[in-house]
């Protein structure tokens, strides 16, 4: 029997990135790592992975130039994993993950993470904006268009474990809980990528992600139960569409940091596939995370945290 068909979706810094970054697992060993952690051990316990599969996520982060291993001790052999520069361009991510999972996923047993800005001084809840005209984010203020890098890319898809062990739900660090199980899970996210450039029914969603049918209907049924989307139904129900709740369009200063993250370190030698301008200015999209208090722009070496355990229920 000949092999089958590879399926192919059109190119997306977006993918790129999640390829790397975006399985559950990796999501849960850098959140970790965003609070402190660094060696091996302290990983397994935040994130209640099993040891070898944070192993096998940790290598292939080392493996992409994301972390590095530094000794910490000779007899015995042990060590550290450090981020390096690819690793630390990938902070604003991190950034608009924790200003979703606040604004949307308020719970009670989530770490309670102080962020301080150095430069002023000042606790902040950082903001996306546009770092030409500093207006907030707004997916419906975006036009998009193919850039030099178009074309199209071979698609892994994710498979969505409903169940998982009592141990890997509960860890220790919950800062993006929610957001880790959307992100980690390929299909979903070309689902929601499909309606934040214009495809809205099933067709249309089906051609643009390559999904069978079988599991676009189920990956749907997910994102509605998870509140990212909802089904609106014309013409005495004969004709359906789909379409981005709140909740699912403030996932957008996520995917565009991701998408910058994937034309930084991902794109290929043409450049960056997709284009984006912001309406409300006229200039390229730039997404830049804002100091809630000074407004100025924060990275990575800019903040300093405090990290506090959840309170026992």
């Amino acid at each position: 029997m000949p092999p089958s068909k590879e399926k192919l979706i059109r190119s997306c810094s977006i993918w790129r990135a999640l390829e790397l970054l975006g399985d559950k697992p990796t999501l849960l060993l850098l959140e970790s790592y965003w609070v402190g952690t660094r060696r091996f051990a302290d990983f397994c316990r935040d994130t209640g992975l099993l040891k070898t599969v944070v192993s096998n996520r940790l290598q292939k982060l080392v493996e992409a130039e994301c972390l590095k291993k530094v000794e910490y001790s000779a007899k015995p052999l042990r060590y550290e994993y450090h981020g390096t520069e690819k690793l630390h361009s990938v902070y604003p991510t991190a950034l608009s993950m924790l200003f979703w999972e606040r604004k949307w996923n308020k719970q009670s047993n989530k770490l309670a993470l102080e962020l301080r800005h150095r430069q002023c001084g000042a606790v902040t809840s950082p903001i996306p904006i546009c770092g030409e005209c500093a207006s907030p984010i707004d997916a419906r203020e975006v036009e998009w268009q193919e850039g030099p890098g178009v074309g199209q890319m071979a698609a892994h898809y994710s498979r969505r474990r409903k169940s998982r062990s009592a141990r890997q739900e509960q860890k220790t660090t919950q800062l993006f809980d929610t957001l880790a199980g959307i992100l980690g899970d390929r299909s979903s996210m070309l689902i929601i990528r499909a309606l934040f450039t214009g495809h809205s029914s099933f067709g249309d969603i089906q051609a643009d992600s390559q999904l069978a049918t079988n599991m676009l209907t189920e990956r749907l049924g997910f994102l509605i139960e998870e509140k990212i989307l909802q089904k609106i139904s014309h013409k005495n129900g004969l004709r359906q569409r789909y379409k981005l709740t709140p909740r699912g369009l403030d996932l957008y200063p996520t995917l565009l940091t991701l998408m910058a993250w994937g034309d930084q370190w991902c794109a290929d030698e043409n450049g960056p596939p997709v284009l984006l301008k912001h309406n409300t200015c006229g200039h390229g999209l730039n997404l830049v995370m804002d100091c809630s208090a000074c407004k100025e722009a924060v990275n990575y070496t800019d903040i300093e945290f405090t990290v506090r355990q959840p309170s026992a229920a």
